[in-house]
């Protein structure tokens, strides 16, 4: 792992040992099992692709670590419903606080506000976690390969389809592919960006790709920036995605969409 990284997991680890001591595991897990409805994530992705259109899962992100503020006008609800109005197959919303100035109730007001279903954008590192997640509302989690041995992956995932949750699964070279591929999800998200540079390159996803099995779907994830970017993708074959700096940085994040992706209106 990279210094960040390395700083993000042991802040999450601190984060779910203050949250035993308001909420015990026991509690969290009932309350996450009470909590029976959720929205199909996969469905609604291969719903669009079905339809001949790209499969984007918009995200709502008011800073990262490297880039700090990207939008100071940051109404979750606001966003999410532009985003459902134009097009977007699905919702990732950072809820991590420290390094990317997310908050669970982010997610619950975007969720609140329309109807697509809802990843829950964090670093997941344990089961708490997970249960956590369906508790606020999270329709998906993901998982980032890199702060995870396979053990976790495989015992987070189980946890997640318990809950009738989708599981993402992110990965950025070859072995995290191959030891993603271990997993149930269909979901595979390839990251663009190289987490020891923090470089992004496209390449990423183009040269990882053919290790995919035709049963998984492919998720590209950042660096997608204009229209040349998706058509390079679409061309290869590539017609998932995960967005979010592009679209925070525009007045509206959801008109932005609609212009990446020439989804009709």
């Amino acid at each position: 792992m990279t210094d960040i990284l390395d700083k993000i997991v042991a802040v999450k680890r601190e984060e779910v040992a203050a949250a035993l001591k308001r909420k015990s595991l026991d509690l969290v897990r009932a309350d996450a099992e009470s909590r029976v409805l959720t929205r199909d994530f996969v469905g609604a992705l291969r719903a669009k692709l079905a339809q001949g259109q790209a499969s984007v899962i918009a995200e709502i992100k008011k800073a990262s670590p490297s880039k700090g503020v990207l939008r100071e006008d940051f109404i979750p609800a606001d966003i999410a419903q532009t985003y459902a109005e134009n097009g977007a197959a699905c919702l990732s919303v950072l809820t991590d606080v420290q390094f990317f100035q997310g908050a669970v109730d982010y997610l619950k007001q975007a969720r609140a506000s329309c109807q697509l279903p809802v990843l829950r954008k964090d670093f997941i590192v344990d089961a708490y976690q997970v249960y956590e997640s369906r508790v606020m509302g999270a329709d998906a989690i993901l998982l980032i390969a890199a702060i995870l041995d396979d053990a976790q992956m495989k015992a987070f995932e189980a946890i997640a389809l318990s809950l009738d949750m989708a599981v993402l699964v992110e990965v950025h070279d070859e072995v995290e592919l191959a030891r993603a591929l271990k997993l149930k999800t269909p979901l595979i998200g390839v990251n663009n960006r190289n987490l020891k540079t923090f470089e992004v390159s496209l390449d990423t996803t183009l040269s990882l790709m053919q290790q995919v099995p035709a049963d998984r779907l492919l998720v590209t994830e950042s660096g997608i920036r204009n229209r040349e970017d998706v058509l390079r993708m679409g061309a290869a074959g590539v017609n998932a995605f995960l967005v979010g700096e592009t679209f925070m940085r525009a007045p509206d994040p959801g008109a932005a969409l609609a212009e990446l992706f020439a989804i009709p209106a």
